[in-house]
């Protein structure tokens, strides 16, 4: 199933990457990906799964769009923003793929109420689009190191590096969000997988 992008106020800009990257007089537009669930099939496990907002450096935890440009200086888009600072927003669309895989019977975003079982510690390491060069079409790399803990036995259980890189079809701003939306897509729907499989056997 192709993954819904959610966009408020979507405009779809033509130009280059200047005028992505440039300077915006204008209020900027609001963005927020999602990622559709489908369930895995695996047995499922009762047990409460908790996941971590992801850690990120200064540049990428922020609502601001990140974008390495070909002299691997850092920036960020002109005019476009995250509804909400990148990790707190892929903690949630974590949260809603792993409920609706079924593999833990509850799964909630951590810290929370209710007592964890087991805790997704999550590190986003890249989120961002890259120019090979200035007249070139980026790429979006999305990566996440995860590890799976039980926290009762301070006791690490397995742990991925999930990652995926998807070229934008344009140097566009729709054609960028929509390979923001197909990489993080991958990347998460590759956590869940990696999920599938992990036995925790947290009572051992």
């Amino acid at each position: 199933m192709r993954p819904a992008l959610v966009m408020a106020l979507a405009l779809a800009c033509a130009g280059c990457a200047g005028s992505l990257l440039g300077p915006s007089g204008e209020a900027p537009e609001t963005y927020r990906l999602e990622v559709a669930g489908s369930a895995g099939g695996s047995a499922q496990l009762p047990l409460a799964l908790g996941v971590a907002r992801p850690r990120a450096a200064v540049s990428l935890d922020t609502e601001r769009i990140a974008v390495v440009q070909p002299d691997s200086r850092f920036d960020h888009f002109a005019g476009m923003r995250w509804s909400e600072p990148a990790p707190q927003m892929l903690q949630a669309l974590i949260v809603r793929v792993l409920q609706s895989d079924g593999r833990y019977e509850v799964v909630v975003a951590a810290p929370s109420r209710v007592p964890a079982d087991l805790l997704l510690d999550l590190e986003l390491r890249r989120f961002e689009a890259v120019y090979a060069a200035d007249d070139a079409v980026p790429s979006v790399r999305v990566e996440f190191h995860a590890t799976l803990v039980d926290p009762r036995r301070a006791r690490r259980v397995s742990s991925i590096v999930a990652s995926s890189e998807v070229g934008a079809a344009g140097n566009r701003r729709d054609a960028v969000l929509d390979a923001y939306q197909r990489a993080t897509a991958e990347a998460v729907q590759a956590l869940a997988a990696w999920l599938r499989e992990v036995e925790p056997n947290p009572a051992q």
